[in-house]
This record gives C-alpha cells, sequence and structure tokens, in this order.
C-alpha cells in the first residue's frame, strides 16, 4: 500500500497512475494527503508499506511530513524534489528518508527505485558512486560517518555483486543508469 504527500495533486494523481500502469501488481494507492500537517493521517489509514513526500511543500516542508511519518516504524519513506539540490536530499535522509529521486526521474527508474525501497533498501544518488568521490566526501554527502559510509559502500558492492566501486560505474554505465545527457556518450 502506498501513501502520497505532495501539494501539487496533478503530480500525486499523474505518479498514481504510473505506478498503477507500471506496477499495479505491487503498489495500490492507499490514501493521499496535500498538506504537511495531515501526513500521518493517510499513512496510518491505509497501513501504508511505502510513503512518498514532496520535500518542497509549504508551509513546514517534507522533511517535516517525513519526521511525523518515521513514528510508524513500518512504513519506508521515499522522498521526490522537483529541485535536484543536494541539500533537500541530505534533509530527508537526516529525517529519515529511506530514498530520494527528483521529480524529474525517468519513469522507469522511479518504479524501479520504488521497489527497491519497498524491498527494504535504502537508495542513494546514483551518481554518487559513480563520479568516484573519496569515502569521506560520500560521508559527508550522506552525513554519516566515514566508517557508516565505508560499511554502506562494501554493502551495495556486495549486493550488485562488484568487486569495487569501478566496477559498480561501469555496471551501471552498462545499464544505462548514467546516461543523463546523450551528449556525454562514448561514440
Amino acid at each position: 500500500m502506498v501513501a502520497y504527500v505532495d501539494d501539487h495533486e496533478l503530480f500525486a494523481r499523474g505518479l498514481a497512475l504510473m505506478l498503477t500502469t507500471n506496477a499495479g501488481d505491487r503498489f495500490e494507492v492507499g490514501g493521499t494527503t496535500t498538506h504537511v500537517e495531515e501526513a500521518p493521517a493517510p499513512v496510518e489509514s491505509c497501513a501504508a508499506d511505502l510513503a512518498l513526500v514532496d520535500l518542497a511543500m509549504p508551509p513546514l516542508g517534507g522533511a517535516a511530513a517525513i519526521r511525523q511519518i518515521k513514528r510508524r516504524p513500518a512504513t519506508r519513506m521515499f522522498a521526490l524534489s522537483g529541485s535536484d539540490d543536494p541539500e533537500l536530499a541530505g534533509q530527508a535522509l537526516r529525517a529519515g528518508a529511506d530514498g530520494y529521486l527528483t521529480k524529474s526521474a525517468d519513469p522507469e527508474v522511479l518504479v524501479a527505485t520504488l521497489l527497491t525501497v519497498a524491498a527494504g533498501f535504502r537508495v542513494l544518488d546514483g551518481e554518487l558512486l559513480a563520479r568516484g568521490p573519496e569515502t569521506q566526501d560520500i560521508a559527508n554527502r550522506m552525513l554519516v560517518a566515514e566508517r557508516t559510509a565505508k560499511r554502506t559502500v562494501a554493502s551495495l558492492l556486495n549486493r550488485i555483486g562488484t568487486a569495487n566501486r569501478v566496477e559498480a560505474a561501469g555496471l551501471a554505465g552498462a545499464y544505462g543508469l548514467l546516461d543523463h545527457d546523450s551528449s556525454n556518450r562514448p561514440q
């Protein structure tokens, strides 16, 4: 069961339609709200397994909604934003989000990401590892200790069956996960 917290009703309805069309056997919309202060109500009323929260909701912001909903530990949290501002992503993760994507994400990537979060995994920015930052840079971006970042990277590499970050980036490239701009593709 999925609940939406988004102040743009058109986007929420479009997302619901896209999810039921592309993954209807896995996602059923149980509740929605357009107000941060009402965020826990639809999640609790439908016993949502997954809550999708827009981060740019006035007046309190989506991070406040995530903190309120997180009181129900059985619900996985997924943050969406119309902006690619890393600070918003950081706020969402600190508030308890299990994943984050921008609203401009490809629908297939979004569905796959939501399935991953629903399965109990955290989803971070796909380019975080592919850009090749040092472990400390990853820790700073994730707002965790370097040791935690190192464990997270090792766990991710193990789960996808790669030996190192370079191999993981190659695998991501092979599946088209890094191709945001076709002008950067090798000829």
